[in-house]
């Protein structure tokens, strides 16, 4: 047995409850964080400090708990997916409320833009909402990272300039954890309406396009990398993207 854990850092509720349900997991197993580091790329001191609440650890050492403490139930059927839907919800609602310069108290709804200057503001929010990631977080989570140089991205957050194209307007959406078709239509509904009221120069028209685009896609019933369980997205693994085909 392993020496027993420091009672969990409740200084900041939102990492403390991320902390328990970790620490629940681990329980449940039975393992020790040394036994539970052999499997995993994190080490027993990061997995460790994952579970102590005092800190917001990074997403991939979250899923390396998840994974190296699968229930039976979760071996059996090869998925983790909702524990990683319930880690991820705890996991952004803690980066929210420590890393944020100013708190949103609810998902910003697009249908709400009428402006560019709407948008831009809408797209900033969005980014507060999934936690406030870095721009080298963002770049490291999209498709094609050169749709996102940091550069432009911190230009995006900062409200200086809006995205120069719905391709990157959608790579910074999805760096925002919007991935699927129906969170995205209607953001590129909304740019559309913005920027075809606008008096500026920029061209509406390949936004208008990728508007099509999309709903197209949706209709025609691509399957995406991800879904959305309990109103939180989750990445499939490769198992998960077979079993979803």
């Amino acid at each position: 047995m392993g020496r027993p854990d420091k009672p969990v850092d409740r200084t900041v509720p939102a990492r403390a409850r991320l902390a328990d349900f970790l620490r629940a997991r681990k329980a449940a197993s039975g393992m020790t964080y040394e036994q539970m580091a052999r499997d995993v790329y994190s080490s027993k001191a990061t997995l460790k400090r994952a579970a102590s609440g005092a800190c917001v650890p990074s997403w991939a050492t979250v899923v390396d708990f998840i994974e190296t403490t699968a229930t039976p139930e979760e071996t059996l059927i090869g998925s983790t997916l909702v524990a990683r839907a319930r880690g991820h919800e705890l996991w952004v609602r803690a980066r929210r409320v420590t890393r944020a310069s100013y708190y949103v108290h609810k998902a910003p709804d697009p249908r709400l833009i009428a402006t560019e200057a709407d948008f831009s503001k809408f797209l900033r929010d969005q980014h507060v909402w999934a936690g406030y990631p870095t721009p080298g977080e963002m770049q490291q989570t999209v498709e094609h990272p050169w749709d996102l140089p940091p550069s432009t991205t911190r230009r995006i957050i900062a409200g200086e300039i809006l995205p120069v194209g719905p391709h990157q307007a959608m790579a910074f959406l999805k760096a925002c954890y919007l991935s699927t078709s129906d969170d995205l239509e209607p953001w590129l509904a909304a740019a559309v309406r913005a920027i075809g009221s606008s008096s500026g120069k920029r061209d509406v028209g390949p936004w208008i396009d990728a508007h099509h685009e999309l709903r197209d896609a949706h209709l025609d019933g691509i399957h995406p990398e991800v879904i959305r369980l309990n109103g939180t997205l989750v990445q499939l693994t490769n198992r998960e993207k077979k079993l979803a085909a």
